[in-house]
C-alpha cells in the first residue's frame, strides 16, 4: 500500500512538471477565455443595472426577465445555446461562443452587484451633483459610479474567479483549455485521477493568481481615498 502511495505521487510530480509547456498554452487560453467574457460582462452588467434602477416600468421588466432567465437556466446549456445558436446563423469558433455564454451568464450576476453598489451610494451624493447643475447623467457617471464601482470591486472580484472556474466547461465544446486537456491527457493514459489533479493544480495557481491582483488593487483603491 505505502509503495503504490509513493508511486501515484511520484508519477503525479512527474505528469505536472512534463507537462508544464502544454499546459502553460492551455492556461493562456483560459485566461482569455476568463478576461474577454467578464470584459464583455461589465458592460453587460452595468447596462442591465442600469434599466434595473431606471424606474422606468418596461425597462425594470427587461432587466428583471434578463437575470431571471441567467439564473434559472443551467451555464452549460446557455453556452451550447450560444453555439448552436449562433453557428446556424454565421460561423463563430468554439472559443467565441463560450466566451460570449460566459459574459451573458456573468453579465447578470455583475447587473445585481452593480445595482446593490449604486443604490448603496447615499441620495445625498446625487443631490449635490444636480446643484451643481450636472444633469442625472453627467451626475452617475462623475459621481455615483466612481464609487459605486470600488465598493462592487470585492464581489466583483469573486465574480472574476468564478468566470475562470466556469470557463472549464469551454471543453464540452472543444476548446482546449486547462480541463480539455486535462481529460484528453486521461483518456489517452488510461490515468484520469494523475491528470485531473494537475489540472487542479494548475487552477489553484491561476485563482491564487488572481485573489492577489484584485487584492493589491483593493489596497490601492484604499490608499487613494
Amino acid at each position: 500500500m505505502y509503495l503504490g502511495f509513493v508511486t501515484f505521487w511520484s508519477g503525479f510530480f512527474d505528469s505536472l512538471f512534463s507537462s508544464g509547456d502544454i499546459f502553460f498554452k492551455a492556461a493562456q487560453v483560459t485566461l482569455a477565455l476568463t478576461v474577454v467574457s467578464i470584459f464583455i460582462a461589465l458592460f453587460i452588467g452595468l447596462f442591465f443595472a442600469l434599466l434595473k434602477i431606471s424606474n422606468i416600468k418596461p425597462l425594470e421588466w427587461i432587466a428583471n426577465a434578463y437575470i431571471y432567465v441567467v439564473r434559472g437556466t443551467p451555464l452549460i446549456v446557455q453556452i451550447f445555446v450560444f453555439f448552436y445558436g449562433l453557428t446556424s446563423i454565421w460561423m463563430i469558433s468554439g472559443f467565441w461562443s463560450v466566451a460570449l455564454g460566459l459574459a451573458f451568464h456573468n453579465g447578470a450576476y455583475i447587473a445585481e452587484i452593480f445595482r446593490g453598489s449604486i443604490q448603496s451610494i447615499g441620495k445625498g451624493q446625487t443631490e449635490a451633483g444636480r446643484s451643481l447643475g450636472m444633469s442625472q447623467m453627467t451626475t452617475m457617471r462623475r459621481i455615483i459610479l466612481p464609487q459605486a464601482f470600488r465598493r462592487a470591486l470585492p464581489p466583483l472580484g469573486n465574480q472574476f474567479i468564478i468566470g475562470l472556474k466556469d470557463s472549464s466547461l469551454a471543453a464540452f465544446i472543444g476548446v482546449q483549455e486547462i480541463f480539455a486537456l486535462a481529460t484528453t491527457r486521461g483518456a489517452n493514459t488510461f490515468d484520469y485521477m494523475t491528470w485531473l489533479l494537475v489540472c487542479a493544480v494548475w487552477y489553484l495557481v491561476l485563482v491564487f493568481i488572481l485573489t492577489l491582483l484584485v487584492g493589491l488593487v483593493e489596497k490601492k483603491l484604499a490608499a487613494s481615498d
